[in-house]
């Protein structure tokens, strides 16, 4: 009697949702041969899984921190503990006893929950309500899971990694958002700082609708900003970091506005009895964000760039020389890039809008710049040139008079080593004030790995440069005689130095300082954006370190580059963020670098040069190059093309950008950091004591 009983109660419990009960398959259940299992008592779920409803029936599943198991007979995902029976084998008491009745119909319905193809008219048969609502539920549960993903995506920049904990227990500081005039509100940021007052969601109470309380900014990192509600005074136990730029924060008087709830968190609720009146009093003369915040993020996160576009982009495998490519999407700015002859659209190269590697279609042609003619002579559907006007604009030079010549010196930032600057020769002279520059003593014999730099390109300087703002220069490959002179060189080698007065002497407030935290594109695979660090600024040149790794894989970048963001960024557009690399991260990938070393060499194979690339981390590549390149002095005609323009169509005809590429490896640089005296500023103001003095002194003036 007490069995039956007990029986019944399970019975009755079942009916009431919690399991499907003993109706799921009705034949089922006067088995007299149910499993052992289906005699166990059954655990009781956990009050605080989320709930599913179909047809009455009501499922429950796990929050993703409780033990997992699968059901065998259905395919239900749930927690482990409250699945049926010792071996935790079956989610319910029907399913143990359907398994144990007909294992085949157990089958064919665990395949179909698996796979989730449409069932079969045999599976179809086999299917009674109470699990075809079962199926439902946990099909709808599996399309939430995706959602809630896509949604995190745009949300989170990376498991295990927060920029919060990361700048909170190092106290670091990160570059304010001012400093990056080509990112989203990089020159309409305002006067947004410590102790602005906003309106953030309240996680600290326990009503059932979603409700709000004012919070100041404590600190602030780029994007990001510690946040502490009202009314916790010095008390930081419950801060937390949140996208200043999110939906979810607001300027003072949007809940009123809008008629959403302030509530004071449950924490401090028993502090004041008048909240109004201590709100009054701690916001009057407080400052906020402006009523029309949210409209500027959205309106400086608009990009005039539209997949399906046409570009002339750098051959990341031929420096000297450019192809012609197609947006793939666009994300931040930055643009996914493929090659308009990769047929599996897997040939792609990463760079922001702004970059100067990308032109108009018809750019090289009108410069003098060689070209890989496509060969796709016919217009593909839905591709379109992409209007001149949207590139960035280089600064006009006079070419007319005193001007860049062949074979003149200099020094340049190594495209294919970026935490190198070497001893350089120019080595075409082209249009509109760009040059071809060649690494001495690394060069390729058909000068296939010169590169195209501007006449104002930060990223090359007069001979002495290296010299007067003690950064070690690169003396050309296999030069025995050091220390490496200048005076010395230029007469072994008859050649003259560039004038110094040709080069971009400007320096712009940028606000930049050593030490300071910022989201940085590795330029040697563009693809990727790293935590990393200013360690050394000359000028405007910022010498960038890669959290994690060695100083081998620093990169030298200007201080108004495109490739450089503010903390946060990545969160704000949905990029995947690179973290610091680990201990174990690098060991491994420094355990493959010589391979990888000896593959690149292998792949210039006849061309003289090997010189050092720090790019093992990852697939080398050589699209990241700070400026354009052009490929050997002799080519074909065919090569000197550029295709036949297309008829520019609306940008609202190109489809919207996809969604953020995947990335799977971290890597890092950093570099030697230097103080930076008072009297290297004075050659970029053109006084005597920069590098005029320098050429004065060893005759060259």
């Amino acid at each position: 009697m007490t069995e039956h009983s007990s029986r019944s109660k399970r019975k009755r419990r079942d009916s009431f949702g919690m399991f499907d009960g003993y109706d799921s398959c009705s034949e089922d259940t006067s088995s007299s041969s149910s499993s052992e299992e289906s005699e166990e008592e059954v655990a009781p779920l956990p009050s605080n899984l989320p709930i599913i409803k179909n047809n009455g029936q009501v499922y429950t599943y796990p929050d993703g921190k409780s033990g997992m198991a699968t059901c065998e007979m259905c395919g239900m995902v749930g927690v482990r503990d409250a699945f049926y029976s010792k071996t935790k084998r079956f989610c319910s008491v029907s399913c143990s006893r359907s398994y144990s009745s007909n294992s085949k119909k157990a089958s064919i319905l665990a395949r179909l929950q698996v796979t989730g193809k449409p069932p079969t008219k045999k599976a179809k048969v086999l299917q009674k309500q109470p699990l075809v609502a079962k199926l439902a539920a946990y099909a709808q549960y599996q399309a939430t899971l995706q959602n809630q993903a896509k949604t995190k995506a745009a949300a989170v920049s990376m498991e295990g990694f927060s920029w919060g904990n990361y700048i909170n227990s190092n106290s670091f500081i990160a570059a304010p958002v001012t400093c990056f005039k080509h990112a989203p509100m990089g020159t309409c940021w305002g006067d947004i700082s410590e102790n602005v007052r906003v309106e953030v969601p309240n996680t600290d109470c326990s009503l059932p609708t979603k409700v709000f309380w004012i919070a100041g900014i404590v600190k602030l990192a780029g994007y990001n900003a510690l946040l502490r509600y009202e009314g916790f005074e010095n008390d930081s136990g419950l801060d937390f970091w949140c996208n200043i730029c999110s939906s979810d924060i607001h300027p003072v008087g949007w809940c009123a506005a809008s008629g959403k709830p302030l509530v004071p968190p449950r924490t401090i609720q028993h502090k004041y009895t008048n909240w109004k009146a201590f709100l009054v009093k701690r916001l009057t003369g407080a400052k906020t964000l402006p009523p029309d915040f949210s409209q500027k993020v959205s309106e400086s996160m608009q990009y005039p760039f539209k997949p399906c576009m046409r570009v002339e982009v750098v051959d990341k495998r031929h420096l000297c020389r450019t192809r012609v490519a197609v947006v793939e999407s666009v994300i931040g700015g930055r643009l996914r890039l493929v090659y308009e002859e990769s047929e599996d659209r897997t040939d792609d190269f990463w760079c922001h809008m702004h970059s100067p590697l990308i032109h108009h279609i018809g750019w090289s042609r009108s410069i003098g710049h060689r070209f890989k003619r496509s060969d796709i002579t016919k217009k593909q559907d839905g591709h379109f040139d992409t209007p001149p006007h949207l590139f960035a604009k280089v600064k006009e030079v006079d070419q007319s008079g005193e001007w860049f010549k062949e074979g003149m010196k200099l020094e340049a930032i190594d495209p294919l080593n970026l935490s190198t600057i070497c001893v350089a020769t120019i080595r075409k002279v082209l249009a509109d004030g760009f040059l071809m520059i060649g690494i001495d003593g690394s060069e390729a014999a058909d000068g296939s790995d010169w590169f195209c730099y501007h006449a104002t390109s930060p990223s090359i300087f007069p001979v002495g440069f290296c010299e007067i703002n003690m950064i070690e220069l690169t003396p050309p490959r296999g030069y025995t005689k050091l220390p490496f002179k200048w005076f010395d060189y230029l007469r072994e080698t008859g050649s003259i130095a560039a004038p110094v007065k040709l080069f971009n002497k400007d320096v712009p407030n940028h606000g930049f300082r050593v030490g300071m935290k910022l989201e940085a594109v590795d330029l040697m695979e563009p693809r990727l954006i790293c935590v990393a660090t200013v360690t050394r600024i000359i000028h405007r040149l910022l010498r960038i370190h890669f959290d994690g790794w060695e100083e081998e894989y620093d990169q030298w970048v200007d201080c108004e580059s495109p490739d450089l963001y503010p903390v946060g960024w990545c969160q704000l557009t949905g990029y995947q963020l690179q973290p610091p690399a680990s201990q174990s991260s690098r060991e491994s990938q420094s355990g493959s670098s010589k391979q990888k070393k000896k593959a690149k060499s292998q792949q210039y194979k006849g061309h003289k040069k090997k010189r050092k690339m720090p790019v093992e981390k990852k697939p080398v590549s050589l699209s990241s190059l700070p400026m354009t390149g052009e490929v050997r002095r002799s080519f074909s005609g065919d090569e000197e093309l550029t295709p036949p323009p297309y008829r520019t169509l609306p940008a609202q005809t190109a489809p919207e950008a996809f969604p953020p590429p995947r990335t799977s490896q971290e890597f890092s640089p950093s570099l030697k950091t230097g103080n930076q005296s008072r009297q290297h500023l004075r050659y970029c103001r053109g006084s005597k004591s920069g590098l005029g003095w320098w050429e004065t002194k060893h005759g060259l003036a």
